[in-house]
């Protein structure tokens, strides 16, 4: 039992099992204002295994396929998969695992859902790549989280609608300005190894501006969701909060400066997406 528990702790930290605080809030938005409210504990339970299965999936494919720059960079050398904790074979077999799961949930939401499933993992899979040949890497990483909203749409309502549409734009812009940011911290090495990323391209006060401008897109997109939801104030309440801590986040991290990135990216994005979702949530209780 304790091999087992030590092994489970070993693949949650691969996969920093804790960034699900990003993309999960958003799939739940959607889910609950597609019922209008609760969506049901099955579909609500199948939600929550298949965005947790995917993104296990996404972050173990980058971590395998990365491995060999992770050995080289003094940031990642800590990596289960640089010091042997977990093995390429292991690693494989997660990824295995997490694709079923990831499959079998969405069997178990709606046929949607189903058919869909593995563009959404190969999406994951080709996000692992894209920093080999495009600095808008950034905003393919938005992509793939910014399925989010529209997956917890179509988990409950099978159709394609704008208010998903646009909260998945607005997190599309969302992460990748946070991502611009974290990858601040890496322009040196990218451009050691030739790896494409926009800091490495274009330096860090271009890439600050980018960020920047990437979250006054989401701000934006953010509003028009709600307002095309036909949400109420507790959202657009939580709406200024969270506009307003983007444009704290921006303050924080200055072009000679990193030393706040963890506050900017981690503790700040994670009180935002789920102090959107708790908007949205009290808007629905209201009705």
């Amino acid at each position: 039992m304790k091999n087992i528990l030590s092994a489970i702790a070993v693949l949650c930290r691969m996969v920093k099992i804790e960034h699900s605080v990003f993309a999960l809030p958003f799939a739940y938005l959607g889910a609950f204002v597609a019922a209008g409210g609760w969506p049901g504990w099955q579909p609500f339970a199948l939600l929550t295994i298949a965005m947790v299965a995917v993104r296990s999936f996404a972050m173990a494919c980058n971590r395998l396929v990365d491995v060999r720059y992770d050995r080289e960079n003094p940031r990642t050398k800590g990596r289960p998969l640089v010091t042997g904790e977990i093995t390429p074979v292991q690693t494989q077999l997660f990824l295995l695992a997490t694709a079923l799961v990831f499959v079998a949930a969405c069997a178990g939401l709606n046929r949607l859902c189903l058919v869909l499933s593995p563009a959404a993992l190969a999406l994951s899979v080709l996000y692992s790549y894209t920093k080999r040949f495009t600095w808008l890497c950034h905003f393919v990483l938005g992509l793939v989280i910014g399925l989010a909203p529209a997956a917890g749409w179509i988990a409950v309502q099978p159709d394609f609608a704008m208010p998903a549409a646009l909260w998945s734009l607005g997190v599309l812009f969302w992460v990748a300005g946070f991502d611009l940011l974290y990858a601040c911290q890496d322009v040196d090495f990218d451009r050691r190894m030739g790896l494409y990323s926009l800091p490495a391209a274009f330096g860090i006060p271009t890439t600050l501006a980018v960020s920047t401008f990437s979250h006054a897109v989401t701000a934006i997109f953010f509003l028009l969701a709600g307002w095309g939801a036909g949400l109420g104030w507790p959202y657009f309440a939580a709406w200024g909060l969270c506009s307003a801590l983007l444009l704290w986040e921006h303050t924080l991290v200055k072009a000679d400066d990193l030393s706040r990135l963890t506050l900017a990216f981690f503790t700040l994005n994670g009180v935002i997406s789920i102090a959107l979702f708790a908007g949205a949530l009290w808007s629905l209780l209201q009705a």
